[in-house]
C-alpha cells in the first residue's frame, strides 16, 4: 500500500518512497511472528550499530562516485550545507549535514510561535478525550513513554506533536521552545523501524525504544511562556546515538544537555546518528495551539496514509521544515 503526505508549502499530495519497505514489512509480518529471537536480535542495540556501520562506514560507500548517486536519489541540495560540497565523500557526512539555517530555514518573528524541531512529517495529537486529536496507546503508551512518574503527571490530558524523520532529512533537531532544561534523561529500549509498516504492525513502538527525554521550563525569563514541554527524541534502526549538542548560535561551540541549561528556540540541540528517527513534543493542557493548516491536512480523506487505515479514519502527516511554526502559545505567561 502506498503511503502518502501532504507538503505543506503547496498543500500536494506525495508518495513517499518507503526505504527497505518490503524488507521491513517482511521482518515485522512473518519474522516477528515466526522467529521472535531472530526479531529481537534485529531491533537490538548491537544489530542496530552493525547495520549503521555497514550502511554509512564501509569503505564501499566512501567512494566520490557512490556519494554523488546517494546524493541525488535523495534530493539532498548540497547548497544548502555549511561545507563545500566535496566535503560530502561519505554516507555518514551526507546524513550529519550541517546546514546554514539562519538562512535556508528562517524562523518566524511571532513571539507566540512553537516551532518545528526537525525537517519532517508531522502530525498531532492529544491525550485529552474530548480533544478531535485524541488518540490513546497507539504510538505510544503514554506513561510507559516518559518514565518519571513526576512529568506523567505534569503533561497529564495535554497535546502532543509527532516528528518523523527520514533518510533524506536534515538530521540535526533544534529547541522547538525557548526555556530553561529542568530535567534530561535517558530510557534504554530497542530500535524499532520508524516506517510506517513497522509502526502500525508492533503495539506502542515508540514506548519501547531508547529515547532521549528533555524538560524544558518556558515560564522563564526570556521563555516561550507555555508551560512546561517535553522533548523525546526517538532512536530508530541503525541509528547508533542521540549526541545532545546545543549551540547558542552556529553550531559550535556545543555543550550537552544538562538542568539549568537556556535554550533559544529554533537553536541546534542536538544530532541524529544517522538514518530515520523521530521527535515527540508533550505538552501542559491547554497551553499550545496547532496551527490550522497542519490540523486540516490531517483530517484529508483524499490522502492514502497508511495510518488512516491502521486507525480507520483520516490521519494524514505533513511534511515541515525545521524552525516553522507548528502551533501558538495560549495564556502566555512569564
Amino acid at each position: 500500500m502506498t503511503h502518502q503526505y501532504v507538503v505543506r508549502s503547496t498543500g500536494r499530495i506525495r508518495d513517499e518512497e518507503l526505504y527497505c519497505d518490503r524488507v521491513i514489512g517482511y521482518l515485522y509480518s512473518r519474522v516477528r511472528e515466526r522467529a521472535p529471537a531472530i526479531f529481537n536480535a534485529v531491533v537490538s542495540a548491537r544489530m542496530s550499530s552493525l547495520l549503521g556501520f555497514m550502511n554509512y562506514d564501509l569503505p564501499l560507500g566512501a567512494r566520490i562516485s557512490g556519494a554523488n548517486s546517494l546524493i541525488r536519489r535523495l534530493g539532498i541540495d548540497l547548497s544548502e550545507c555549511v561545507e563545500e560540497s566535496s566535503y560530502y565523500s561519505t554516507a555518514r557526512r551526507i546524513f550529519e549535514r550541517r546546514i546554514r539555517y539562519d538562512e535556508v530555514r528562517p524562523m518566524t518573528n511571532d513571539a507566540l510561535a512553537v516551532v518545528s524541531p526537525a525537517d519532517s512529517r508531522m502530525f498531532a495529537g492529544s491525550l485529552s478525550e474530548d480533544s478531535v486529536l485524541f488518540i490513546k496507546d497507539k504510538f505510544f503508551s503514554y506513561a510507559d513513554f516518559l518514565g518519571r512518574p513526576n512529568w506523567v503527571w505534569a503533561f497529564a490530558g495535554g497535546d502532543f506533536a509527532i516528528f518523523r524523520l527520514t533518510p533524506d532529512k536534515y538530521h540535526y533537531n533544534h529547541a522547538p521552545v525557548s526555556g530553561v532544561v529542568r530535567d534530561f534523561y535517558e530510557i534504554e529500549g530497542a530500535f524499532h523501524s520508524c516506517n510506517p509498516t513497522a509502526v502500525i504492525s508492533a503495539v506502542t513502538p515508540f514506548s519501547r525504544n531508547r529515547r532521549a527525554v528533555t524538560i524544558i521550563d518556558t515560564d522563564v525569563p526570556g521563555g516561550s511562556g507555555c508551560g512546561m514541554v517535553a522533548m523525546v527524541e526517538v532512536t530508530a534502526l541503525m541509528i547508533g546515538q542521540i549526541v545532545q549538542s546545543y549551540a547558542s548560535e552556529g553550531y559550535e561551540p556545543c555543550e550537552g544537555m544538562r538542568p539549568g541549561l537556556f535554550l533559544r528556540m529554533g537553536q541546534p540541540k542536538s544530532l541524529y546518528r544517522p538514518g530515520s528517527s523521530l521527535d515527540v513534543l508533550i505538552f501542559e493542557p491547554g497551553r499550545v495551539e496547532f496551527s490550522a493548516d497542519l490540523v486540516a491536512n490531517q483530517f484529508r480523506a483524499d490522502v492514502g496514509s497508511r495510518f488512516s487505515s491502521w486507525l480507520e479514519r483520516p490521519w494524514v502527516e505533513t511534511d515541515v521544515r525545521v524552525r516553522e511554526s507548528i502551533a501558538r502559545v495560549l495564556n502566555k505567561q512569564a
